[in-house]
């Protein structure tokens, strides 16, 4: 494992570069990865923005937010004129680190906006005004390739794609980098692949190393080199709405986000 070195302090802050969590497919840690990557950035002195675009609000959640309570959120801001992303955004316990919410309500957005000009661009019009505000944009996308998903590659840097270490879970990974690639060519051509993360890895299990290994045989470089493992603290960091990197700020979950900060800022990912 190579070392990546603390990242140097910033001496002003923006504009952000706008990451994507994607996968089509649920339940990989893309929610987990976007709440503690943002943590630990964070803790490093960037000032990141997470933005809630899944339906589900699993990342509203996971960091304290009652979203059944929102009059405003990302889908106000998606379907409606006259609203500020300023207004929307919540600051979290976490020092540097602010959230746009989001709840079920944005379940209606993806029909609403098929009828809209340049309805692939919507959100990136929406995040413009704070880009300056904040070194790095998390967007947590939801499990599919619908148009939230569209919109998000859209506005996005870069695409960190979580992938659970399950031979299965492999299959979904070239359609994925198909609609990446039909992105860049058509919609957003600085679009890139910052990386492929492993998720939920054990190390006990041969299944789970030979699926690192079959990922990085076939995406080289692309591959991180920072392997987040499969424990029970992430859900129960979760159920207290806070970070790992907070809950338990020693444990090696908390560690590996940290690495996989660091590892993102020295590939150039992050500022």
């Amino acid at each position: 494992m190579p070392h990546f070195p603390d990242p140097a302090p910033l001496a002003s802050h923006g504009p952000a570069r706008i990451i994507a969590m994607c996968n089509q497919k649920g339940g990989v840690g893309k929610t987990t990865t976007t709440i503690n990557l943002g943590a630990a950035l964070a803790e490093v002195g960037r000032r990141v923005l997470l933005v809630d675009f899944d339906p589900q609000g699993a990342l509203s959640v996971g960091l304290g937010i009652p979203t059944h309570d929102l009059g405003v959120t990302v889908y106000n801001l998606l379907v409606e004129r006259g609203h500020d992303v300023r207004e929307v955004i919540q600051h979290t316990r976490v020092e540097g680190l602010d959230i746009v919410p989001a709840n079920i309500d944005l379940s209606a957005a993806e029909v609403q906006l098929v009828g809209e000009v340049a309805r692939e661009q919507i959100l990136a019009r929406v995040l413009r005004p704070v880009l300056d505000d904040y070194d790095v944009v998390l967007i947590d996308c939801q499990p599919s390739l619908g148009l939230l998903t569209v919109n998000a590659l859209t506005a996005a840097h870069g695409v960190v794609i979580p992938l659970e270490c399950e031979f299965f879970a492999m299959r979904g990974v070239a359609l994925l980098v198909e609609t990446i690639e039909k992105i860049t060519d058509r919609l957003n051509p600085r679009l890139t692949i910052d990386g492929i993360l492993a998720t939920m890895y054990d190390g006990r299990t041969l299944h789970s190393r030979e699926v690192v290994a079959s990922l990085v045989e076939h995406f080289g470089d692309q591959v991180f080199h920072t392997v987040i493992s499969r424990t029970v603290k992430f859900p129960d960091a979760t159920l207290a709405a806070e970070p790992i990197t907070t809950y338990e700020s020693s444990h090696k979950g908390a560690d590996a986000y940290r690495q996989l900060a660091r590892e993102l800022i020295a590939r150039g990912g992050a500022a």
